[in-house]
């Protein structure tokens, strides 16, 4: 059984329909499991009945996601993002993935949204993972229960917790790269600025390489 762990904090706009295309996962046996981090919006109150469990915990990812994880019956762990959906076969990828050298893994990514340069965006991201072992949230990173509890799952800060989990993973093997792409939304980019977006991102990727405290670089995110 494959466990998925969906954080959410104030996605009233898009909660339903994602679970409604997570529904033909619960009906094949998979546990669907979302993490509130204090909803204001009531994404909690639309979730419920439409997950094996919610939860409620304090407000971040990385705390939300091992929340779910402790809670989760399957032997493997799928951390997937509200505004993210998983292509067909996606189940059937990750069980493939897993069953053979692998201990973990993630999806190429596809962008939604109206931006030209959102292909190229996604080819970088993709090609970078690639490159790096490193996986990003957006990408549905996928992990052996026991790989993830042996690494000590998200590390508690409140930004970088995928490529510091992606680190300590890595400890133990490469992961699947899988070409099968989940498409997640581009409504950060979006409403930001997609070049904006971009810059921060890659500036914040850097800073952290070079040792920046994650407290410290949530706090230009924001």
């Amino acid at each position: 059984m494959l466990s998925i762990v969906v954080p959410v904090l104030n996605e009233a706009a898009g909660i339903v329909p994602a679970l409604v295309a997570l529904a033909p996962l619960r009906a094949a046996g998979h546990e669907l499991i979302v993490v509130d981090g204090g909803s204001s919006d009531g994404t909690a109150a639309l979730a419920a009945g439409m997950a094996d469990r919610l939860l409620r915990v304090e407000r971040g990812r990385a705390r939300q996601m091992n929340a779910g994880a402790v809670a989760a019956r399957g032997g493997a762990l799928l951390f997937l993002h509200a505004d993210t959906v998983l292509p067909e076969g996606a189940v059937d990828a990750i069980r493939g993935a897993l069953d053979g050298a692998a201990v973990w893994g993630r999806f190429d990514v596809r962008i939604a949204g109206r931006s030209a340069l959102f292909p190229l965006i996604a080819t970088l991201m993709n090609w970078r993972s690639r490159c790096t072992g490193i996986a990003t949230g957006d990408q549905a990173i996928f992990v052996r229960r026991a790989a993830f509890e042996a690494v000590g799952g998200f590390p508690d800060q409140p930004l970088m917790e995928d490529v510091e989990l992606s680190r300590r993973l890595l400890r133990l093997g490469a992961p699947a790269c899988l070409r099968l792409r989940v498409v997640t939304s581009g409504r950060r980019w979006e409403r930001s600025g997609v070049w904006r977006t971009v810059r921060l991102m890659w500036r914040l990727r850097l800073l952290y390489w070079l040792g920046t405290p994650a407290d410290r670089l949530a706090e230009d995110y924001r």
